[in-house]
């Protein structure tokens, strides 16, 4: 399902040696994980294990980088909570924002970065939303470095009109109103009512 791996087939060629620098300062278990609907990436942390990042390994490079760099950041901030004694603080609060932008410092130039998705990145650093998908100008930029032919008939749910029907899961929807970074809808079978990612990939109707 999962499986540890070597950045420089999902990173940016100069992001590589950073990633790597990362991964052996914070000491965390890194894993490539399959796609997953409701998340790019996690971090999680279990009693007597190392801290765990996974990423998922069908995000294009900069999406993986941005995303890989996320999560990093919350591990930053369990550490420094932790060796402070402090109790937990907000998933994404002051203290991510914090670290994130620190982390993306090093990386946010055109040497790395294409100039559509660089400018929108600069501006999302300042204060960052828990997922890419709720900026919507640097969410765009970065879905159009998506490998289509990997989707061909499927579109990002977010980029849908709303009222549009569509199939998730082999199920018919209604596109309702986006709240944050989930997309309100509707079973056309059932009428009930779900929250579906933004950046879920849906067959339009």
């Amino acid at each position: 399902m999962e499986k540890k791996i070597s950045f420089e087939a999902y990173v940016p060629e100069l992001a590589y040696a950073y990633c790597d620098h990362l991964h052996k300062i914070y000491k965390f278990d890194f894993f490539l994980s399959r796609p997953r609907q409701s998340r790019l990436g996690d971090f999680t942390v279990k009693p007597g294990y190392i801290p765990r990042i996974t990423v998922n390994k069908n995000l294009n490079p900069y999406n993986f980088l941005i995303t890989y760099l996320h999560e990093v950041a919350h591990h930053v901030v369990y550490t420094q909570t932790k060796s402070r004694g402090r109790k937990r603080v907000a998933p994404h609060g002051i203290e991510w924002k914090t670290e994130f932008e620190i982390l993306l410092i090093p990386v946010m130039n055109d040497k790395i970065f294409p100039a559509d998705i660089l400018e929108p990145l600069l501006k999302y650093s300042k204060n960052p939303k828990a997922s890419t998908s709720g900026d919507h100008v640097l969410y765009n930029s970065i879905k159009r470095y998506d490998d289509q032919s990997l989707n061909p008939n499927k579109v990002a749910l977010i980029h849908l009109t709303e009222g549009s029907n569509f199939v998730f899961h082999n199920r018919q929807f209604v596109k309702g109103s986006l709240r944050r970074t989930r997309v309100l809808c509707i079973d056309k079978a059932s009428q009930r009512r779900y929250t579906i990612p933004a950046h879920a990939l849906v067959e339009a109707c």
